[in-house]
């Protein structure tokens, strides 16, 4: 995909000014204004007038980012600062490193309960914001692989912004942008991807070529750990990611893409304090046609399908890979392979070299799939005519360790076809610095989507590292999964709601009934303060002078009595202590 040769599709630096009746967005060297109206939101665009009146503008800013309805205002979203990431196909890619979210109207006549309310949706928007990492371009669309685009090469040649071309399913502030009613505006807009970029210059043998991943997170169905599992009616499941390989070589350019997401049916995870709560199907949904709407769209959008599937075997992970495998033999679907591997089993003993079995399992279909090549922008070689798509429970650990290893296959292919690595020659050996970087970059993937699902690094990212695991690897997967645990059942709640207020799911309607009001029983208070209590009982009891052993022995018993009580009944009551979605709470019923 070459990159958009016209810069005046979108601007980059623009002054912001602020006056008492509207935004003003100048863009450096243009003739444009954007005008919004702070009184009705209102936008339009028009030539350059005296207007300014050799204003100091209030501030540099790099792109508008949407608009929002809170309580009492409208909000401006604004990106104010950027990091280089690198270039693909001559364009830039930059990373969001600082926002703004100025209100319309600052002083707006709230009372203190309207107040507390627009502070509480406020957090939950720079929760999503400050997300890592959103990614952007001026002059290359980052919501099509390369051969999605060259396909709509024609449609986009004719597109006058970047807002035009893009692929809804993974820009993030699509809602935010759509709430101006502009269309004259598509310049000024900024689509933001969530997930992960890297692009590297790399040489091998002499040769300089470009090797960069992109990773794009869905819009649909998004949301944390354990609030978004399964699928929705409409057949898109949750933490759906596109992942593109891309090789860049003397006007060359080779394309190789994979896909993961949730198993596609109807199955929910809910968080109830234990450590790994019981996954289950939900019962009264049509399972079956969920499940055919889900794989007609990805046939679709990417050919054939070989959907490798990690979860164990066994136990109620095995319950969910039966009930897929089954629901696959009722499609009857011809472009549909199933691999089932249990990635737990196959690689105890932390055997992880037995992966090999799974990648010469799944060999024949990745030659006969192929990469996308084209040659000086224009001329297809090749077309990529299916994908892997790849699952475990979470889509995170054992689905970027694969992942990691077709890419690797897929790019020994490529460097050989290009003449870059000579015959029988491997990458490993060709160039250790460049295999070093390529372990780096797929373990940063895989953090990357972690963090931005579970809200943990990724485990396993030794064997992603290193090519094998290690004592310091299960050390920090002990860190990941403690924290995972917190972060899962005490703070998720909180972003899934910062998720659906971002990306529209929930518009605020009426600022009195924003369920916004937690409502804890007396077991909340309760259960946590007689077990702190009773284990500082303990260990005071366990200090004191030994001259009192029957007392200390009473009071002993008595505390691990107390541990025991409460802890049992936080356990039992477990859903009451769980930091549950504010906005959709009737998420927390469904069974």
């Amino acid at each position: 995909m070459k990159a958009i040769s016209n810069w005046d599709l979108c601007y980059d630096d623009m002054n912001l000014y602020i006056t008492p009746e509207c935004f003003i967005v100048e863009p450096n060297g243009k003739e444009e204004l954007l005008i919004i109206d702070r009184n009705c939101s209102e936008a339009k665009v028009q030539l350059k007038t005296s207007q300014l009146n050799h204003r100091m503008p209030t501030r540099r800013v790099c792109g508008i980012l949407g608009t929002i309805s809170l309580i009492g205002s409208n909000y401006l979203l604004v990106a104010t600062h950027r990091l280089y990431v690198g270039m693909i196909n001559d364009a830039v890619i930059w990373r969001l490193a600082g926002y703004d979210i100025i209100p319309y109207i600052p002083n707006a006549c709230l009372n203190a309960h309207q107040l507390k309310n627009n502070e509480v949706l406020l957090k939950m928007l720079r929760k999503t914001m400050d997300t890592p990492h959103f990614y952007f371009s001026y002059a290359y669309n980052l919501t099509h692989s390369q051969q999605r685009a060259h396909h709509l090469s024609a449609k986009i040649k004719q597109q006058k912004s970047l807002m035009e071309g893009i692929d809804d399913r993974f820009v993030w502030n699509k809602s935010l942008l759509s709430n101006f009613k502009c269309s004259d505006m598509n310049k000024f807009q900024l689509p933001l991807i969530l997930g992960f970029v890297s692009v590297n210059q790399v040489q091998i043998n002499g040769q300089t070529f470009f090797w960069s991943i992109i990773s794009r997170r869905s819009v649909h169905k998004a949301g944390t750990r354990f609030f978004s599992r399964g699928i929705n009616d409409d057949g898109q499941v949750a933490n759906f990611v596109e992942t593109e390989q891309i090789v860049e070589y003397n006007g060359q350019c080779v394309s190789f893409v994979q896909t993961r997401g949730s198993m596609p049916f109807y199955w929910s995870q809910l968080p109830n304090l234990r450590y790994k709560p019981r996954p289950h199907k939900i019962n009264g949904k049509d399972h079956l046609l969920a499940c055919k709407r889900h794989f007609e769209e990805q046939i679709a959008l990417y050919g054939q399908q070989v959907l490798v599937n990690l979860v164990n075997q066994s136990g109620s992970e095995g319950e969910l890979e039966s009930f897929f495998r089954n629901l696959l033999q009722l499609l009857k679907n011809s472009k549909l392979r199933y691999e089932a591997f249990d990635f737990h089993a196959e690689c105890k003993k932390i055997r992880y070299d037995r992966l090999t079995i799974l990648i010469d399992r799944l060999a024949h279909e990745q030659d006969q799939f192929s990469e996308f090549h084209i040659v000086n922008s224009h001329k297809a070689i090749s077309t990529q005519k299916g994908v892997f798509r790849t699952n475990c429970i979470d889509c995170l650990d054992r689905t970027n360790v694969v992942q990691s290893m077709l890419a690797k296959r897929s790019l020994q292919k490529t460097l050989e076809k290009l003449g870059i690595l000579h015959p029988s020659q491997k990458i490993e050996t060709a160039s250790p610095n460049f295999e070093l970087i390529f372990k780096a970059v797929w373990a940063d993937n895989a953090d990357m989507i972690s963090m931005q699902y579970s809200g943990t690094g990724a485990l396993k990212t030794d064997f992603t590292r290193t090519g094998k695991r290690t004592k310091r690897g299960l050390l920090q997967d002990g860190v990941n999964a403690l924290t995972r645990y917190y972060i899962n059942n005490f703070t998720d709640g909180f972003r899934q709601d910062g998720i659906d207020l971002f990306l529209g799911r929930y518009v605020v309607t009426d600022p009195l009934c924003a369920p916004l009001e937690v409502k804890r029983s007396w077991r909340y208070n309760a259960f946590p303060s007689i077990l702190v209590f009773a284990v500082a009982m303990l260990y005071i009891t366990a200090l004191m002078p030994p001259n009192f052993k029957t007392e200390n022995l009473l009071f002993m018993l008595f505390s691990g009595a107390l541990i025991a009580v409460s802890a049992t009944g936080m356990f039992h009551y477990g859903h009451e202590f769980i930091d549950w979605p504010r906005l959709f709470r009737p998420i927390r019923f469904q069974v």
